[in-house]
C-alpha cells in the first residue's frame, strides 16, 4: 500500500517545542486519517530545527464505499417534514426510499444512502492544508506582506517549503496537490543552512532522509542526541577527561544542530575556585555546553564540550575561540557574584524577609521561617536529631535566596546555602540541611539521611502543607499551583525511608498553632482532612511501587492511623498474606460474613454487635468457629500491640478452616430467631476479630 512523505520547512524551530511539535504532527495527521477510514500500518514523526516530518506507511489508495440507512419521518408523516428527509439523503422522491415496519411505532421510511469512497490523494489534499492552518503550536507568528491579509497562516517560525507525495515504494509518487498560504506543496526541500543549501528534489521518505544526510541534515533526533554523546565521550577520554552527562541539556542541544560537531574548549584553572555546580549551570545555561570531570580528583576539569551546526574549514578554532571568549566573561561573573556573597553571613541576610511576603494570607518569608524553625525543634526529638542544630539550620535554610549567585542561578539555591554555611564555620549537619531540606522534589530525588536535614525538610514541607490547609488553597483535580502533593510524598518517603516513628496528626496540629490567626477551620477537621489527604498520597506511592491501593483504604479505615511508617508495613503484611490461599479465602469467607450481615441488618433495621450466647450454639462448627475467633483475636491483638503484623496475619490464617466449615454446614438464617439472631452475632465476631490487622470490607476482590 503506499505511503505518505510530508515535511513542513521553515525558520529554525525554538529546540523545546521540537519533540511535542512531532509528536503533535503525527497525532494530527493518524487520528485524520483514521477518522476518513483510512487505517494506516505505522508512522512516525522527526523534527529537526527547520523541519518537521512525518512518514506514514501503509495507507490504502482509497477509502471503502460506505453503505448507510438512514431513518426518516413516520408513514404519512407533515409534508415538512418529508421535504427534508428528502433533501438530506439526496433522494428525489419517496419511491426511492423503503418502508421499514414497526407493528408498535409504526412504519417509517428509510433511505439506503450509498456513497462511494473518494482517493485517498484527493482526501490527503482536503486535510493536510487544514492541519497545518491549525497546527497547535504553543506560540506562533505572522511574517512578511502576507500577514497583513485576513486569514494569514501562522506558524511558529516562517513556513518556507511544503513536501508532500503519497505513492507506492516501486513507483513514481504523486504530489499532494494543495497549498497554503501561498505555499504550494510539491517534492522539494533543503539541507543544511550553510554546508548544504541548495533544493533537493525527493521522492519518498527513504530516499528523503538519504538526500538529507547527505546534504548534511541527520533527520532522527535520536540519531543526532548519539552522536553527540559518543562524540563528547571520546574527546573527553582522550584527554583523560570524563564527560558530565546532562540529558535535559542533551534533549536541547539536538535542537539546535542539523549537523552535530563537537569540539572542546578550556578555561581558567583559576575559576575551579568557584563551586562545581556554579561552574556547571554558568556554562550550561549561557553556553549549552557539557562540562568535564577529572576521574583523578573528581572534580571538574578546566575544559567545556560544545556542538557546534558546522563542519568549520579550521577545525573549529574560530568557533572554540567565541565560545571561550563568552564562557570567561560568564565565569568571571559567577566568581564575582561567589566572591562577593561569602563577605555576608547567612544570618545577616535575614532581616531582608521581612520585606518579602511568602503568601498573602500567610505572612512574610520571616514569619514563615520562624514557624519552620519552631517546627522543626518540635520534630528534632522524635526523629533523633539535635535540636540545637536542627533550629539553627532551620533558621539559616532560606538565607541563601537572597544570594547573588541564587538571584542569578536559582537552580542552585540551598546548594549554595551548603556552601556558604560551610564557608562560615557551621557544624555541618546544619550546612546539609540547608540544601537537603527541599528534598525529596520528586519520586527519583534522594531522600535526605542526616537526621538534621531530615526534621528541617519535615518542618518546611508540613508548615506548606498545614498553612494552605489553613487558608483552603488545596489541590484540585489538575491543579496544584503550590506543589501540594509533591510536598505530601516528599513527608511520606522522609518517614518511610528514615523508617521514622512519627504521629502525622500530633505534627500537624503543633504547625497549626502558628497558623491560629490564619485558619477559621476548626484544627480537628483540618487535620483529619489533611490526614485523607496523606492516605491518598501513600496510595498513589504503594500504587507506583507495585501495592495495591484498596489495602491502603483497608488499613485507614480502622482509624486513628496517622503513623504512616505503620501503616505502610501493615500494608506490606497484608498484601502478603492476601496473596496466599488461605488469605484469599479468609477474605472471601470474611466478605460473605459481611455481605450477609448488611443484608439482614438493613432487613431487620438494627445492627447484630452484641455477644453471641454460647448456649444457642446447636452445631459444632458453630462452637469451633467462637473458639477459633477467641484465640484468633487475642494473638492477632497481641501481635498488633507488638507491632508485629507478619505474626498477626499468621494467627489471622488459623480462621480459615473454621469459617469455610461454617459456612459448608450452618444455616444462617435459621428458623428459630433466637438461633439466627445468633449466628449473625457471630458472622459480626468474624468482621470484629479481622478488624484487628483491616478492615476487610474495603478490599477488592
Amino acid at each position: 500500500m503506499p505511503d505518505l512523505l510530508l515535511e513542513l520547512f521553515s525558520e529554525e524551530i525554538p529546540a523545546r517545542m521540537q519533540a511535542k511539535a512531532a509528536d503533535d504532527l503525527r497525532r494530527v495527521v493518524t487520528d485524520r486519517l483514521v477518522a476518513e477510514g483510512l487505517v494506516y500500518e505505522g508512522a512516525k514523526a522527526f523534527a529537526t530545527p527547520r523541519r518537521l516530518a512525518l512518514t506514514v506507511h501503509g495507507i490504502p489508495a482509497r477509502q471503502s464505499d460506505l453503505k448507510e440507512e438512514r431513518k426518516g419521518p413516520r408513514v404519512g408523516g407533515p409534508d415538512a417534514a418529508i421535504q427534508g428527509f428528502l433533501k438530506a439523503t439526496g433522494l428525489s422522491s419517496l419511491d426511492e426510499a423503503t418502508i421499514q415496519r414497526d407493528p408498535k411505532k409504526g412504519d417509517f421510511y428509510v433511505a439506503l444512502i450509498e456513497k462511494p469512497g473518494r482517493a485517498t490523494l484527493d482526501v490527503l489534499a482536503e486535510m493536510l492544508p487544514v492541519i497545518v492552518r491549525t497546527f497547535p503550536w504553543p506560540k506562533s507568528m505572522r511574517w512578511g506582506k502576507r500577514s497583513e491579509k485576513p486569514g494569514a497562516l501562522n506558524w511558529v517560525r516562517p513556513l518556507h517549503a511544503i513536501t508532500a507525495t503519497f505513492g507506492l515504494e516501486t513507483e513514481e509518487p504523486d504530489v499532494v496537490s494543495f497549498a497554503v498560504d501561498g505555499i504550494e506543496a510539491g517534492q522539494t526541500t533543503y539541507g543544511h543552512r550553510f554546508l548544504a543549501p541548495a533544493a533537493i528534489s525527493v521522492r519518498r521518505f527513504e530516499d528523503y532522509e538519504a538526500k538529507l544526510l547527505d546534504a548534511k541534515v541527520v533527520l532522527d533526533p535520536q540519531r543526532r542526541k548519539d552522536t553527540i554523546v559518543t562524540d563528547a565521550k571520546q574527546l573527553a577520554f582522550a584527554q583523560g577527561y570524563e564527560l558530565v552527562e546532562d540529558q535535559v541539556l542533551l534533549d536541547e542541544v539536538a535542537g539546535l544542530v542539523e549537523w552535530p560537531v563537537v569540539l572542546m574548549g578550556s578555561f581558567d584553572p583559576d575559576y575551579l575556585k568557584v563551586p562545581g555546580e556554579v561552574i556547571r549551570a554558568t556554562i550550561r545555561n549561557n553556553q549549552k555546553c557539557f562540562v568535564v570531570r577529572d576521574p583523578k580528583t573528581g572534580g571538574l576539569a578546566p575544559k567545556f564540550i560544545l556542538t557546534a551546526n558546522i563542519e568549520a574549514t579550521d577545525g573549529g578554532k574560530t568557533i572554540i575561540a567565541g565560545n571561550e571568549r563568552v564562557i570567561r566573561a560568564r565565569l568571571s561573573d559567577a566568581k564575582f557574584f561567589y566572591e562577593t556573597d561569602l563577605k555576608t553571613r547567612l544570618e545577616d541576610r535575614l532581616p531582608k524577609f521581612e520585606q518579602i511576603v511568602f503568601h498573602e494570607k500567610l505572612g512574610t518569608q520571616a514569619a514563615r521561617i520562624a514557624r519552620i524553625e519552631k517546627l522543626a525543634a518540635e520534630i528534632a526529638p522524635l526523629v533523633g536529631a539535635d535540636a540545637t542544630k536542627t533550629a539553627r539550620a532551620a533558621k539559616l535554610a532560606k538565607a541563601d535566596l537572597l544570594t547573588e549567585v541564587v538571584g542569578e542561578f536559582p537552580e542552585v539555591q540551598g546548594l549554595m546555602g551548603k556552601y556558604y554555611a560551610l564557608a562560615q564555620g557551621e557544624d555541618a549537619s546544619v550546612a546539609a540541611a540547608c540544601e537537603e531540606h527541599y528534598k525529596p522534589q520528586g519520586p527519583g530525588d534522594r531522600v535526605p539521611m542526616d537526621k538534621v536535614a531530615v526534621a528541617v525538610a519535615l518542618a518546611d514541607k508540613l508548615d506548606t502543607l498545614v498553612g494552605f490547609w489553613a487558608i483552603d488553597e488545596k489541590p484540585t483535580g489538575s491543579k496544584d499551583p503550590y506543589a501540594l502533593r509533591r510536598a505530601a510524598l516528599g513527608v511520606i518517603r522522609l518517614i518511610a525511608e528514615n523508617a521514622l516513628r512519627l504521629s502525622l496528626l500530633k505534627v500537624a496540629a503543633s504547625a497549626l498553632m502558628g497558623l491560629r490567626a490564619k485558619s477559621a477551620q476548626e484544627p480537628d477537621k483540618l487535620t483529619a482532612d489533611l490526614l485523607s489527604f496523606f492516605a491518598d498520597r501513600l496510595k498513589v506511592q504503594l500504587r507506583d511501587q507495585g501495592a495495591r491501593h484498596d489495602l491502603v483504604d483497608a488499613v485507614f479505615a480502622l482509624g486513628g492511623q496517622d503513623d504512616l511508617l505503620m501503616v505502610v508495613r501493615r500494608v506490606e503484611a497484608l498484601g502478603k498474606f492476601l496473596d496466599s490461599d488461605d488469605g484469599k479465602n479468609l477474605l472471601a469467607g470474611t466478605k460473605r460474613a459481611s455481605n450477609i450481615l448488611a443484608i439482614e441488618e438493613k432487613k431487620d433495621k438494627r445492627k447484630f454487635d452484641g455477644a453471641p450466647d454460647a448456649a444457642l450454639y446447636k452445631l459444632d462448627e458453630e462452637k469451633a468457629l467462637a473458639k477459633a475467633i477467641g484465640e484468633v483475636a487475642a494473638e492477632a491483638g497481641a501481635a498488633v500491640a507488638k507491632e508485629d503484623f507478619a505474626a498477626a496475619m499468621r494467627a489471622m490464617a488459623k480462621l480459615r478452616p473454621a469459617v469455610d466449615a461454617f459456612f459448608d454446614e450452618v444455616k444462617v438464617n435459621d428458623d428459630d430467631a433466637s438461633i439466627r439472631e445468633n449466628r449473625l452475632k457471630l458472622l459480626n465476631e468474624i468482621r470484629s476479630a479481622t478488624r484487628a490487622v483491616a478492615d476487610f470490607s474495603k478490599i477488592e476482590g
